[in-house]
């Protein structure tokens, strides 16, 4: 059975860095399509960035130039690192693999930015 588990979320002040980290165990790891994405109360979820399974990045507009999505085959895990956070990047930040159709979602961790 698939299971994303994210860890890395927590406070920072505004202008710093948070690297988010996603495990993912299970067959899904190759082959597949991986993304973060955020939610904030009355919103619907976003995407901020993705990867595909040869290394190659999309970004949303807000998040380009300060946040990077990777990848580790060896460790089954992908990252997302966030730099020069602002106020408004506050948000419960996911991670999710699609592949063959279906997605699989991690449970999600707060990142609060303060001012």
């Amino acid at each position: 059975q698939a299971q994303l588990v994210e860890s890395g979320g927590g406070l920072v002040q505004a202008g710093g860095s948070l690297r988010l980290s996603c495990g993912v165990s299970g067959s899904i790891f190759t082959s597949s399509f991986m993304g973060w994405y955020r939610q904030t109360p009355g919103k619907e979820r976003e995407l901020i960035a993705s990867i595909d399974d040869i290394g190659i990045t999309y970004y949303v507009d807000f998040a380009k130039g300060r946040f990077t999505i990777s990848r580790d085959n060896a460790k089954n895990t992908f990252y997302l690192q966030m730099n020069s956070l602002k106020t408004e990047d506050t948000a419960v930040y996911y991670c999710a693999v699609h592949k063959r159709g279906s997605t699989y979602w991690g449970q999600g961790t707060q990142v609060t930015v303060s001012s």
